[in-house]
């Protein structure tokens, strides 16, 4: 969801940034979106249902300038991938953007109804309002 709520926003705003998503295991690569997660950005007017899964590799230090993580677990994985100061000083918690230094995960909505998706819309829409300011960019 977050890509495409990043990428979406970066669209409204004319802006030409790669924006990829992964998780730090393999166990769904391949696979679409989660069709609750599909329904929820559809709702909101984005499709997502052309992302594929796949896990984090070692060159996204060198492909991306910021990479975000949705939690803890996640932020820590990928820092022990990290072979170097630069590397591990792209690493950031998402909704640290929002709440700074409160290290505050991103609920993964997998086991809960549809109303989880929706709060984690929620988060990442203002996390990339955030993120993607105008003024900024």
């Amino acid at each position: 969801m977050a890509e495409g709520v990043f990428r979406s926003r970066a669209k409204k705003l004319g802006l030409a940034i790669e924006f990829d998503s992964c998780g730090t295991g393999g166990w769904h690569a391949g696979e679409s979106p989660d069709k609750r997660a599909q329904a929820c950005m559809l709702k909101h007017g984005d499709d997502i249902s052309d992302l594929r899964a796949r896990q984090f590799q070692l060159d996204d230090f060198d492909r991306f300038d910021v990479i975000y993580t949705m939690d803890v677990s996640n932020f820590n994985n990928v820092i022990s991938l990290a072979q170097s100061d630069l590397n591990r000083n792209k690493v950031k918690l998402l909704l640290n953007e929002l709440q700074p230094n409160q290290n505050q995960s991103v609920p993964d909505p997998y086991f809960g109804d549809g109303d989880g998706f929706e709060h984690v819309y929620d988060l990442l829409s203002r996390s990339a309002i955030k993120i993607l300011k105008p003024s900024e960019v």
